[in-house]
């Protein structure tokens, strides 16, 4: 079986978020998601609208994950990938060359983003709105 895992917030899940996730899926027969908790959002200074315990719950109804697992800290990632026996590493390709050290253990795709979408982006669209610039 050949395992893969990707890393992510996925706060406020949107069509980019399943795109990645199916590509993803597409690369293996085993989808592990690791998802960063509400306390290691506050250490990368994210604010996420949904709880980690809701997060999680959205995702593991989405068919393709097998497994959503907490994300404490950056430096966790060999050891994830060594105890779960991950065969790929899965990122957006806007973070290129930032996971190239897990090479070492497993093979490191970065995948194309979904364009026109982000979380980002429907927040700043939301703040718009509700404060009567569109």
């Amino acid at each position: 079986m050949k395992k893969v895992i990707t890393y992510g917030t996925f706060d406020l899940l949107h069509w980019g978020h399943i795109n990645l996730l199916k590509r993803a899926k597409e690369l293996g027969d085993y989808l592990i998601v690791a998802l960063s908790t509400d306390e290691f959002n506050k250490i990368k200074n994210k604010e996420a609208y949904h709880s980690y315990e809701n997060r999680k719950f959205i995702l593991e109804s989405i068919r393709y994950v097998d497994e959503v697992i907490p994300e404490n800290n950056w430096d966790q990632k060999i050891s994830d990938v060594v105890n779960h026996n991950v065969d790929i590493f899965v990122m957006g390709d806007d973070w290129k060359g930032k996971f190239d050290f897990l090479k070492d253990y497993c093979e490191v795709v970065y995948l194309p983003r979904t364009v026109g979408i982000s979380t980002t982006k429907i927040k700043k669209d939301l703040f718009t709105v509700n404060n009567g610039y569109k």
